[in-house]
C-alpha cells in the first residue's frame, strides 16, 4: 500500500509543495558527540556579504548546504545514524543546541526511489516538500523529525526537540544543494 502511495504521491505532486501531521514513534539520532563538529566539513562564506556561513555535508557527490548557525544556536556535535531508518544507511549529520533544546540537519545516503523512500521509517506520515516526497514522525524520545528526498541517492533530514520545533520549515528551506 506504501508503494502505490509513493508512486501516487510522486505523480499528483510534482511541482506542488505540501504539509502534512507528525505521527507514529521511531527511534533518536545516535552518533552524537558533545564535542563541535570536526573540521572536515567545507565551510563557505555568502560573496554578497549578507554573512551566511554555511557546511556543506555530501551524499554521492551531492552537496548539500545547510547553515553554520541555525536559528542563532551554538554547535553541539556530529551525527552518524538514525535509529529511526528501517535499514542502515549512511548518515552524515550536525547538532545545534539552545540549553536542552537540540537541533538535528543531516543527509541520508542511498535511497535511490521514491518507494524506498516511502518505506525508510516506520509509522511515519508521507507527505511532500517542494514537490518531492517527505516523512514526518516523532520519535519515542521525542524530537520531532522531517525528511525529504532530495534527488536519488541523497535524502534531507531536519529534526528538533519541542522547543524547537517551530524551526523546522524556516531551516528546511534555507538547505540548498
Amino acid at each position: 500500500m506504501r508503494r502505490l502511495a509513493a508512486v501516487l504521491l510522486m505523480l499528483t505532486l510534482t511541482g506542488c509543495g505540501g504539509a502534512g501531521g507528525d505521527g507514529g514513534d521511531g527511534g533518536e539520532v545516535q552518533g552524537s558527540s558533545t564535542t563541535p563538529p570536526s573540521p572536515s566539513p567545507s565551510r563557505s562564506h555568502d560573496p554578497t556579504g549578507a554573512g551566511s556561513d554555511s557546511i556543506s555535508l555530501s551524499c554521492d557527490g551531492t552537496d548539500v548546504r545547510v547553515p553554520a548557525s541555525p536559528a542563532g544556536l551554538a554547535p553541539a556535535g556530529a551525527f552518524g545514524r538514525l535509529d529511526s531508518l528501517t535499514r542502515p544507511l549512511k548518515v552524515e549529520g550536525r547538532i545545534w543546541s539552545d540549553n536542552d533544546e537540540r537541533m538535528y540537519v543531516g543527509v541520508v545516503c542511498g535511497v535511490r526511489t521514491a518507494e524506498q523512500f516511502a518505506t525508510l521509517v516506520a509509522r511515519s506520515t508521507l507527505t511532500a516538500y517542494k514537490g518531492k516526497p517527505a516523512l514526518r514522525w516523532t520519535t519515542r524520545t521525542g524530537v520531532r523529525s522531517f525528511m525529504w528526498l532530495e534527488r536519488p541517492g541523497t535524502a534531507v533530514y531536519v529534526g528538533a526537540t519541542p522547543g524547537l520545533a517551530d524551526d523546522i520549515r524556516p531551516i528546511a528551506a534555507d538547505i540548498t544543494t
